[in-house]
């Protein structure tokens, strides 16, 4: 049976000796969870997720959701009394606006959250995810009115959000909506059609579930232009906050699933259900986006919290299990073989997973940071870059995280051999789950055209540009240290294949857009190694200062991170290069054969 540890030292590390944290002591929130307060959270969320959340994971996986005859869904065993411990917490209002009941603490703290939660147990900790999204949806685009009525419950966690925008005909193409929204006398919308692939879409784990559904009001302009977003709560609301009557929304099946059983995704049916606009008609995407960002952003926190928990169940096996000898000699010669640990190539598996969850902790962290500032700072320069920020690495987060991760997870497996391919012991629970991440809130192939297409040069490529003048102000800031130049000199020679690529692109992809087309992939994952590298160099100059500065009991931790960045910069850094030399091949060879060669 696997278990789960939470992070709590290397994300307070983090926090504290290498992104700063405290120089944001001036932002709202931020002075009421000083890095004391921050400890004493992240220890009550390691025991919500290690003691409630992960030994449901296994019994959530094996029973899955159940749909009854009138529509009705059941989540597994042990899910609706955790659910209630999380909600009893107010963990879902921790960063939430004071104004409807929620703690107004940084957002930074719900991201690490997040990943806990996630690793603990992936489809339980989706239910009040996906209602974290649409709190932020409608902070964005709500009405007051919107705002009071659905808020205050959303937060305190009596109701519960989604997000409905995929229908059997379109995914990524939402041009392509057909759900309905007819006017009605009193200002509301009857709101009819399908929706798949919704997740929490129906459960019994809260007394309303508010759906956020874009749909296309009748006479409205085709294709994306013509789509607005409403609320359309499963019960409605009377007027003095109370629940009516239901409304006429409906689960008309729970998808059958790889993975990710606990939670219900379900198909979506409404018939003349009664919908609210959000904010302006036929400006629905652009509401939407605000939740489908958060949402992108904490999917690649996913990624990264599935290969932390398979990680550290392939180490914690790797020390146990005793298989074959060391090619160097016997480590235990008083027991029949040694713990496969000694294995270099058990190593690499364990170094490369180690390597990037490190790694991609500080680049979540980082970000959320800048979404902090993006809504909390009263200085429009440092709130303009830090939104350029988000903009640019949110694909880059989900696309490189889920991507990796899921990768991770098979490692995880291969280290356990045989044993991996068997229920019992978790780990194909792991690739089963980390695989969704790589396909919702926009598969993967589609982040690397966002980068790549949009991105990239949006604003005269601003943030791309913020992004590589802040790593060579970082290389020449720390050039001259010699204790770094092992560190240092790999980010600079990466960040130049990096270079190279957005020059090759500017030069090759206007004219032939298949260019960027063949390319993207490549370059959101170069994009991705670039910017761990940078983390991993500022982890290692925070590691020296405390080591020179002696820091008692910290010795051997130190030094285990600066052996992992080497790892990184050696083995997974010089990737950068293939990467280069696949994207500079164009496009000729990926489009060569006729379609009628498939």
């Amino acid at each position: 049976m696997p278990g789960y540890k939470a992070p709590i030292e290397d994300t307070l590390f983090l926090l504290r000796d290498v992104l700063g944290y405290e120089r944001l002591g001036n932002l709202a929130g931020f002075a009421e969870a000083p890095l004391d307060v921050v400890e004493a959270i992240l220890g009550e969320a390691a025991k919500l997720a290690e003691e409630v959340f992960q030994p449901l994971n296994r019994i959530g996986d094996l029973e899955g959701c159940t749909r009854h005859q009138d529509g009705r869904v059941t989540t597994p065993k042990g899910f609706k009394p955790a659910y209630d411990a999380f909600r009893q917490g107010g963990w879902i209002g921790l960063s939430a606006p004071a104004a409807y009941g929620g703690q107004g603490l940084p957002m930074t703290l719900t991201s690490v959250l997040g990943e806990y939660l996630s690793a603990a147990n992936l489809a339980l900790s989706m239910y009040p995810g996906l209602t974290q999204g649409a709190i932020a949806a409608i902070l964005a685009h709500g009405s007051d009115e919107q705002k009071s009525t659905f808020l205050p419950k959303m937060i305190a966690g009596e109701w519960s959000g989604t997000m409905n925008l995929t229908e059997p005909q379109c995914g990524t193409d939402l041009g392509l909506i057909k759900t309905r929204a007819a006017p009605n006398e009193d200002g509301s919308y009857a709101i009819t059609g399908t929706k798949i692939f919704i997740s929490s879409g129906e459960h019994d784990l809260t007394e309303n579930i508010i759906h956020l559904v874009l749909a296309r009001i009748e006479g409205a302009p085709q294709g994306t232009k013509g789509i607005s977003l409403f609320i359309v709560p499963k019960r409605r609301v009377k007027e003095d906050g109370s629940l009516g009557e239901p409304n006429g929304v409906s689960c008309g099946s729970i998808e059958h699933k790889m993975g990710i059983h606990g939670n219900a995704t379900c198909v979506m049916n409404y018939d003349g259900a009664i919908g609210f606009l959000v904010g302006e008609a036929n400006r629905g995407l652009n509401a939407m986006f605000v939740m489908m960002n958060e949402a992108r952003l904490a999917v690649g926190v996913q990624g990264l919290a599935q290969s932390e928990a398979a990680y550290q169940n392939a180490a914690a096996y790797a020390k146990e299990r005793l298989q074959g000898r060391a090619l160097s000699g016997p480590k235990q010669p008083t027991k029949p073989a040694d713990p496969i640990i000694v294995h270099p190539d058990i190593r690499r598996l364990l170094m490369s997973m180690r390597a990037f969850n490190e790694g991609a902790r500080a680049l979540v962290l980082w970000t959320a940071m800048k979404a902090d500032v993006s809504h909390r700072s009263d200085n429009d320069a440092d709130r303009r870059a830090a939104l350029d920020h988000l903009g640019l690495m949110t694909p880059i987060v989900k696309g490189v995280l889920t991507d990796t991760g899921f990768e991770n997870t098979v490692k995880a497996q291969q280290v356990f051999g045989g044993h991996g391919y068997i229920a019992e012991w978790g780990m194909e629970q792991f690739v089963r789950d980390a695989r969704i991440a790589m396909l919702y809130e926009g598969a993967n192939g589609i982040q690397a055209m966002d980068l790549v297409g949009r991105k990239l040069g949006k604003d005269g490529g601003r943030a791309a540009l913020a992004f590589f003048n802040e790593v060579t102000s970082f290389i020449k800031e720390s050039g001259a240290d010699e204790s770094l130049a092992g560190f240092v000199k790999p980010v600079e020679r990466a960040l130049g294949h990096l270079q190279q690529a957005t020059m090759w692109f500017m030069q090759n992809a206007l004219a032939r857009p298949d260019h960027a087309g063949a390319g993207a992939t490549d370059y959101m994952h170069m994009f991705g190694l670039v910017a761990l590298a940078y983390m991993w160099a500022r982890i290692v100059k925070a590691a020296q200062t405390k080591l020179t500065a002696g820091d008692d009991g910290e010795t051997a931790r130190m030094e285990g991170k600066i052996a992992t960045a080497r790892f990184f910069m050696q083995r997974m850094l010089p990737e950068t290069g293939a990467q280069l030399a696949r994207i500079t091949s164009g496009a000729d060879s990926v489009m060569a054969l006729a379609a009628e060669a498939f």
